[in-house]
């Protein structure tokens, strides 16, 4: 069974997180299945909600169907919030059950040995992060190798893209001062700057800094689906020319035409979006994204026990084995072992 790694997922901050390792009854994603998966290795994400009711969706006069921005969320609350989420992770690995990445080396373990999976650490919104930078030191310390600056909202780094449909991600303003300095103090580190939730704006500044590849953990492809949260072809081309991927999230939403929350989308709707991105920059700019225990995804693949029917519908999509296995596993390596200066053997 073909080993793979997704680039985002949310069970960490889920209110049933103590069932990760034992088993969930429902959600996405716990160990037994990502054993039943084979999923060898993840960024799992620390996410602080707003209060607000984010999620509401409302249909303007135009038809334009859209969240309310989100309010901002204070600095202190994140930081507390965050340390208990990601002491989550680090419990789980001290028990053994799962090795939480720092390295290039620990990722090749995972996929290669008999071991536990690996789970990247990321921050998706930076609001744990103080605009001085002091307390991003003492996270990479603790293991964080994945960072968004925003999640879809404002805060002192940047501007997250709204929920809208249809919408351009052009949306708001870019990085801030502090945000520069954040992305620049990443790479000197060794932390991979996600994307995914960046507006317009937002995202030319990064690659402005030509501090590492473009990457966008989870995101689709605004040609198929035209929501904000998706990325135009003028992004994919800049994705492609920095050597950075994509990881095409399942959420129904950002898949389908129509950004209907319905769960009946069928799987070639994800291969649709890696056609795209392939065809346009090349496979070795496709991976996987879920969003797992944050969006809705297909019924036909259920949870993370299904990415071996996931991975078939690819192969009857036209993949051929070599793409499966590079979009699948090697494009990720390729790209941390690039943002954390740490090449590993070949």
């Amino acid at each position: 069974m073909t080993a793979t790694f997704d680039g985002h997922n949310d069970v960490l901050t889920r209110e049933d997180h103590a069932g990760l390792v034992s088993g969930r009854d429902g959600g996405h994603i716990d160990l037994p299945r990502m054993r039943a998966g084979n999923l060898r290795g993840g960024i799992f994400a620390v996410f602080t909600p707003s209060s607000d009711a984010w999620m509401d969706v409302r249909t303007l006069p135009d038809g334009t169907q859209e969240v309310p921005y989100a309010e901002p969320i204070d600095q202190a609350f994140a930081a507390a919030d965050a340390t208990r989420a990601a002491g989550r992770l680090l419990a789980a690995e001290r028990a053994g059950h799962l090795r939480v990445a720092r390295t290039i080396a620990d990722l090749d373990a995972a996929r290669d040995g008999d071991g536990p999976p690996a789970a990247i650490l990321s921050l998706e919104g930076a609001e744990a992060i103080d605009t001085g930078l002091e307390a991003l030191d003492l996270w990479y310390a603790a293991g964080l190798r994945c960072l968004g600056p925003v999640w879809s909202r404002a805060n002192a780094f940047a501007s997250g893209v709204p929920f809208r449909f249809p919408s351009s991600p052009d949306t708001g303003p870019g990085l801030t001062d502090a945000g520069r300095a954040l992305v620049l103090r990443c790479a000197e580190l060794g932390v991979l700057v996600d994307l995914s939730h960046l507006n317009e704006a937002g995202f030319w500044d990064v690659a402005a800094l030509d501090a590492g590849p473009l990457v966008a953990s989870h995101s689709g492809v605004h040609a198929i689906c035209g929501a904000s949260r998706n990325l135009t072809d003028r992004q994919l081309d800049a994705i492609g020319a920095s050597g950075g991927l994509v990881g095409i999230v399942y959420a129904c939403k950002f898949l389908r035409p129509d950004f209907a929350d319905d769960d009946d989308t069928p799987l070639d709707l994800i291969v649709q979006h890696a056609r795209h991105v392939r065809d346009r920059i090349g496979i070795e700019h496709v991976a996987l994204g879920s969003d797992f225990d944050g969006a809705t995804v297909p019924a036909p693949l259920g949870d993370v026990a299904g990415l071996p029917r996931l991975l078939e519908a690819f192969r009857a999509g036209g993949f051929t084995e070599a793409e499966v296995t590079a979009l699948a596993w090697d494009n990720w390596r390729r790209v941390l072992a690039t943002w954390w200066n740490d090449a590993g053997p070949a």
